[in-house]
């Protein structure tokens, strides 16, 4: 049967190198079998992305396919093709010679290019090997979402990922400070080279998610901290997580909802050195319901205010 790859890869026919490789490493981690286990289709889904791959993602033969359509596979096959007389490993396949190895160098039967040239890429006799060079393994891509927690102090977490052999869990080092979308490269953990030229790589994108009270910017960190009307007032000291853990943080007297207070040194520390600040945000918190006796007290709190706190709010 005569299978469209381009069709099977979901690239149009004019992809380049580089999407058909980027096609292929999205299939083959979908369908690959130690991904879905007792999955027949998945499993001859992941063979015909395979044989596609096998052809666009060689020059030589994507340009053969091109103009034969996945027939020229058989060109090697000798007797055991189609069969009927012609020249051995060719069959009776309708196929202009010629023009072949036109497309190859010279177009004589002699020669550099020639009848010598068609025999290394298909083989000759029906059980010639092909001569490749060596050529270096493709990158593979994979993406990994870590805690916020991790992100700022580093760690380690566990990543597993689909490769040629199978499935494969790798440990992978988080370093301190690591922002959202930066990417992480392990060497030689790629799809194998071919002829012994080395291994591609694995680019890892790192995904941090959120955090239920921290939030980001840049190497400082943001948090609300709930106080109440009486620390708010009277002035307190409050228990407050940081990444280098639990500190007693002073909440001055008379302090307003909103207001910022900074925490030097206690943000995102980098690799290199760099370090940022802690920032809390005062929020007044008071209780759903208040008794009698309070709100009598605080109308006469209130009474020592004097003019209104909105006085200069204006358009």
């Amino acid at each position: 049967m005569d299978e469209d790859y381009y069709k099977i890869l979901g690239v149009a026919r004019s992809a380049t190198n580089a999407e058909v490789e980027k096609a292929y490493r999205r299939l083959a981690r979908k369908y690959h079998p130690d991904l879905n286990p007792d999955d027949a289709k998945a499993k001859e889904n992941f063979q015909r992305v395979q044989r596609a791959y096998e052809v666009l993602g060689n020059a030589e033969k994507r340009q053969l396919y091109d103009r034969y359509g996945s027939a020229f596979e058989t060109m090697g096959a000798g007797p055991q093709g189609r069969g009927g007389p012609g020249p051995q490993g060719f069959g009776d396949i309708d196929i202009d010679l010629g023009d072949i190895l036109g497309r190859f160098g010279r177009g004589g039967t002699g020669g550099p290019g020639g009848f010598e040239h068609v025999f290394r890429q298909f083989g000759s006799g029906g059980g010639g090997r092909s001569r490749r060079a060596a050529r270096r393994g493709v990158d593979q891509q994979a993406e990994v979402t870590i805690p916020f927690q991790t992100s700022v102090t580093g760690g380690e977490t566990r990543l597993a990922f689909a490769t040629g052999d199978g499935a494969e869990t790798l440990a992978v080092r988080i370093p301190v400070g690591i922002e959202d979308g930066k990417k992480i490269r392990l060497r030689g953990k790629g799809e194998p080279g071919s002829d012994g030229a080395p291994n591609g790589d694995l680019i890892v994108t790192v995904r941090v998610a959120p955090h239920p009270c921290y939030r980001r910017k840049g190497l400082d960190l943001e948090v609300d901290l709930p106080v109440t009307l009486a620390e708010a007032v009277y002035g307190a000291k409050v228990d407050l997580p940081t990444p280098a853990g639990t500190i007693s943080l002073t909440i001055p007297k008379g302090t307003s909802s909103g207001r910022r207070l900074r925490i030097k040194g206690q943000g995102v520390k980098t690799t290199d050195g760099r370090q940022g600040d802690l920032f809390a945000t005062v929020l007044i918190q008071l209780p759903p319901t208040i008794q009698a006796n309070a709100q009598s007290w605080i109308q006469d709190f209130e009474r020592q205010y004097g003019p209104s706190p909105r006085a200069n709010l204006q358009w």
